[in-house]
């Protein structure tokens, strides 16, 4: 039997929208963790939640891939990122070509993340590329596996560590938080 089989999404967001935490969702915030399920499918309990804490974390709680410094105009990132036009996009911030070259050539798109690195924007993509990137290390060289066990929770400790797959410590005690709650709700949820 697979985990969609078992998985029980609406056990898992009734606790999600738990009041103390997040209330209501929004509905692409809904869409925006379906994605992100869809893309953790198969992986541990402890990986999955932290995937969920990053793109509920990296994307100001949206749900939605988006631009770095989205609060900003494309003018500004053209003037201001020497990487532009290949600065942040995503549930993670996919930066510099190689690794949209690398993103593109790993998942098979085929040279549409070089022809249009908005496509990154793509939930299902931005999900993808989340996921093999925390995998394999493809932001700062450290894996899941490195840090998180590969089965039953993790401690406290290893979601703060977590945070070193995408950005050192910044705000690793509070990921850490998210991480948590999220792991709570896959259990709800029959995430194994």
């Amino acid at each position: 039997m697979t985990r969609a089989a078992v998985f029980d999404a609406a056990s898992f967001f009734c606790t999600v929208r738990n009041p103390a935490r997040c209330g209501p969702l929004k509905t692409v915030q809904v869409e925006g963790f379906t994605e992100v399920l869809q893309a953790a499918e198969g992986s541990p309990l402890a990986h999955a939640a932290y995937m969920l804490a990053t793109a509920w974390h990296e994307t100001a709680r949206t749900m939605q891939p988006v631009r770095e410094a989205y609060w900003l105009s494309e003018d500004w990132r053209k003037k201001h990122l020497r990487y532009w036009p290949w600065y942040g996009r995503g549930y993670v911030q996919l930066t510099w070509e190689p690794n949209y070259k690398r993103a593109d050539e790993k998942l098979g798109l085929g040279g549409r993340l070089l022809a249009d690195a908005d496509a990154a924007m793509e939930p299902a993509i931005a999900a993808k590329i989340m996921r093999r990137g925390m995998e394999e290390g493809w932001f700062t060289g450290v894996r899941l596996r490195d840090v998180l066990p590969s089965k039953g929770v993790a401690t406290r400790k290893q979601y703060m560590d977590a945070r070193t797959i995408i950005n050192g410590r910044d705000k690793a005690d509070l990921i850490e938080d998210y991480a948590q709650w999220f792991e709570r709700a896959l259990r709800d949820g029959g995430w194994a």
